[in-house]
């Protein structure tokens, strides 16, 4: 079951959702810019070394990301004139601070994703979550120049507690809960709050590293779930597809050369919105479609009541 926050409604009953230009499908890059801790297990490629206090292949692999891997992302992404969403921990900007200033100066937007990757978002007690979301978020606005809006926890965790204490602090949207292909209004208050797309699947991580896919896999799925959103949005328009990327695994050159590819046949679609989380969440939040949609929750709601 989904928590009391999401109230289900198939996405053949919404009213019409478009996007900037009456273009009807937003595409984003999700870059995510993480740290681990030494001595904790953590996403691996070697998994009998993962547990042991010191993991020279697993760290060195996940530290390629910030070294070089990001660094050759970063340059494509310039050379299509693609504005990635910073999926990013705070202590990246303590730790990889060089990375926060490119995305600075590309104008990256940026949405918090914990502290580190090296635990899951979840077992915290109510007043501890607040003070540590209240110092990501004083982090993450420090070091780039502006709050998050938006929250993606690690591994997609959250406590019961977690939406209710974003909103507090200002956040606007949530990553985490992946149902959908459009966004959709959330139960949330202080509101409003909104589910803007991401996905477990189309995201290098699972394709890569769990399913053991191929450059030309990773490339095929790219474009399948281009191709497929691209043509359904023209009858039903405000899709949302989101492309997860992490450096360590993308950023190898072997599988680099897939990543390109596939990008270099999405944008040289001009009927396409290549936008940021923050921007869909901006156009989605100042749309019709979200006001007749959180008048409907809230009849929904009254209905049940």
């Amino acid at each position: 079951m989904a928590p009391a926050f999401i109230d289900h409604w198939p996405i053949t009953e919404r009213p019409e959702l478009t996007w900037p230009g009456g273009r009807s499908l937003a595409v984003y890059v999700g870059l995510n810019i993480e740290t681990f801790e030494e001595g904790r297990p953590a996403t691996s490629v070697i998994p009998p070394t993962a547990g042991l206090p010191l993991d020279p292949a697993n760290h060195a692999w996940r530290d390629y990301g910030s070294r070089v891997g990001v660094w050759r992302t970063v340059e494509l992404l310039d050379e299509l004139g693609i504005k990635a969403s910073a999926l990013i921990n705070s202590d990246v900007c303590h730790r990889r601070p060089e990375i926060v200033r490119a995305g600075v100066e590309r104008n990256w937007c940026w949405v918090a994703h914990g502290i580190s990757n090296s635990s899951f978002w979840s077992d915290i007690e109510l007043e501890q979550e607040r003070r540590a979301l209240s110092e990501i978020f004083a982090t993450l606005a420090e070091a780039t120049g502006r709050a998050p809006r938006g929250w993606l926890g690690p591994a997609f965790t959250e406590t019961p507690d977690t939406p209710r204490l974003l909103a507090e602090l200002g956040a606007r949207y949530l990553l985490d809960w992946c149902c959908d292909d459009q966004p959709f209004p959330l139960d949330i208050e202080p509101g409003p709050m909104i589910s803007v797309p991401y996905s477990p699947e189309v995201n290098d991580i699972p394709i890569f590293i769990d399913r053991c896919l191929t450059g030309p896999d990773f490339e095929r799925i790219l474009l399948d779930q281009f191709e497929v959103m691209r043509a359904q949005s023209v009858r039903r328009p405000g899709a949302v597809m989101a492309i997860g990327l992490h450096p360590f695994v993308i950023g190898q050159p072997f599988r680099h050369k897939y990543l390109e590819r596939a990008l270099r046949q999405i944008v040289a679609h001009d009927d396409v919105w290549f936008a940021t989380t923050d921007e869909i969440a901006d156009w989605y939040l100042g749309h019709e479609a979200h006001a007749a949609a959180t008048a409907a929750l809230a009849d929904r709601k009254a209905a049940r009541a």
